[in-house]
């Protein structure tokens, strides 16, 4: 059988340090099991080397730093490279696959290309990037153009969320796009090492923080994730627990903000921690949690998400369709009316321990059913 080439274009790049995409990429390539399928991969970096990593092919791609347009001159950079690589090299039996939108509006001029050279383009339309409230109104224009575009051009659209899928097939069924629903993955918690352990006891020591006497939050600092209302309602909330905060928080304007909004840093039990890349560390702080916080409302199936359900027996979640659909009956929800999580938080305080195991066992469930990174990966294999 010949071999078949996936070149994958839009992720930052592999070995995956922290990201949806790359985190996609990384599974994708070190849980293959058709060796028929060669992957290559653009990968950001500041050389042009070219790197095998699992057997996959990286391409490294060297941008300048040129503000908010550096992701679409990156992924459109990786295109070019694409392209002269499959002719310099004669390649047949090709896919293409876009990981993201943001380069729609360009699309037409490499689909005419890629037809030429018989490629198939794929495209994962990821969640509604034009509605997300850090872009103004002239970006927004551009990724909402850029999605519908994609939409027009793609040979398969690859949706990571059935919601998501649905919302393409309605929103543009003039051009009658094909799509797919192929969810994004997790792994049920791993066993703990010393190692990690350690490391463990170590990171609670410095932020001073005990086991199962917190809640989580993790995830962008954006605001459409909603720590603004999170935080508010927690302070709100009787409990005598910390709100332990992992994101990627600088001294932005979004946190000065929020500082101003709620006062936040008068309250002891708001704990803002800076960020954790190691994988192991992070299931680890998951799992020692009471309970987890999350208020993603904009996109498709979120991985934060996911992780949770695979380590966190008790899920607080905002009621959206994309986060009813990953998580079903094994969480609590809550919305943004005044009160509406204050009052879920002082309920879930009183729930007996058998109750948040029972809840435990349907999350690690609908992750093992739904959401494991062995059933996708075959999933992916089969389509290329």
């Amino acid at each position: 059988m010949e071999e078949k080439h996936v070149f994958i274009v839009g992720s930052n790049g592999i070995p995956a340090n922290y990201g949806g995409f790359e985190t996609f990429v990384e599974n994708l390539i070190t849980k293959k099991e058709n060796h028929q399928i060669k992957y290559h991969v653009a990968c950001l970096a500041q050389d042009t080397k070219e790197v095998e990593y699992h057997g996959a092919r990286c391409f490294h791609v060297k941008v300048p730093n040129i503000g908010s347009a550096k992701a679409v001159y990156y992924d459109l950079i990786s295109l070019e490279k694409t392209i002269k690589y499959i002719k310099k090299n004669n390649l047949k039996n090709v896919t293409v696959y876009v990981l993201g939108t943001t380069i729609g509006f360009f699309i037409g001029f490499y689909k005419k290309r890629l037809q030429k050279l018989k490629c198939k383009l794929y495209v994962n339309p990821d969640g509604c990037e034009w509605k997300r409230t850090k872009w103004n109104q002239i970006i927004k224009k551009y990724l909402k153009l850029s999605e519908k575009k994609m939409a027009k051009y793609a040979d398969l659209l690859i949706c990571d969320s059935i919601h998501m899928e649905q919302y393409m097939q309605e929103e543009y069924k003039k051009y009658k796009p094909h799509t797919i629903f192929i969810a994004y993955g997790a792994e049920i918690e791993s066993n703990q090492t010393e190692k990690t352990e350690e490391k463990l006891r170590q990171w609670r020591e410095e932020k001073h923080i005990k086991p199962k006497e917190y809640y989580l939050i993790v995830g962008r600092f954006v605001p459409e994730n909603n720590y603004e209302t999170m935080i508010k309602e927690f302070m709100k909330s009787k409990t005598k627990k910390d709100l332990v905060i992992i994101t990627n928080v600088e001294q932005n304007k979004f946190y000065e903000e929020l500082k101003q909004k709620t006062k936040f840093e008068q309250d002891k039990r708001i704990k803002f921690v800076g960020t954790v890349y190691d994988d192991e560390l992070l299931k680890q702080i998951r799992k020692n949690a009471y309970g987890y916080l999350h208020g993603h409302e904009v996109g498709g199936t979120n991985p934060s998400l996911l992780e949770a359900l695979a380590s966190t027996n008790l899920n607080l979640l905002l009621e959206v369709n994309f986060n009813r659909e990953v998580a079903e009956e094994s969480s609590f929800y809550w919305n943004k009316q005044e009160g509406n999580l204050a009052s879920l938080l002082d309920r879930v305080e009183n729930i007996s321990q058998e109750q948040i195991e029972q809840l435990g066992k349907k999350a690690k469930a609908r992750i093992e059913e739904v959401y494991s990174w062995e059933k996708i990966i075959k999933q992916y294999e089969k389509l290329f």
